[in-house]
């Protein structure tokens, strides 16, 4: 069973980044951190990485709302989304499944809020 829901997107890698980003602002999802994998690796380790971008996404609202049903929810904010390379030169992103993400709590309160962000990324990725 996999924990990530992912597409091939067709573009340059800053593009699907950017547009990325784009279709979770429309969803209402901020952009609270935004780690560039690549060029940490090769600073830190002096290692060699394909492009790799992973996009901690938050909608506040949702977020405000989990945190009130499941305090230590905060551990598994925010919501991760990777924009990567593969080796063979195609862009994929892939979200965090926040029904399994959020399963780990074994809260049922935090259900509707895990299938609403699901619902969500579900747009982000169909808009790419």
């Amino acid at each position: 069973m996999g924990y990530t829901t992912q597409r091939v997107i067709d573009g340059e890698f800053d593009e699907v980044v950017e547009q990325t980003t784009d279709a979770l602002a429309e969803e209402g999802f901020g952009i609270l951190c935004d780690i560039d994998v690549q060029a940490t690796f090769e600073k830190k380790l002096d290692e060699q990485f394909r492009q790799y971008c992973i996009l901690g996404a938050c909608n506040p609202p949702l977020a405000h709302q989990g945190l009130e049903d499941e305090i230590d929810l905060g551990v598994l904010l925010p919501c991760n989304v990777a924009v990567y390379e593969t080796d063979d030169g195609d862009v994929v992103v892939s979200a965090v499944d926040p029904e399994r993400l959020v399963g780990i709590a074994e809260n049922p309160d935090l259900e509707p809020i895990a299938e609403e962000v699901a619902e969500r990324f579900e747009r982000v990725l169909d808009a790419l």
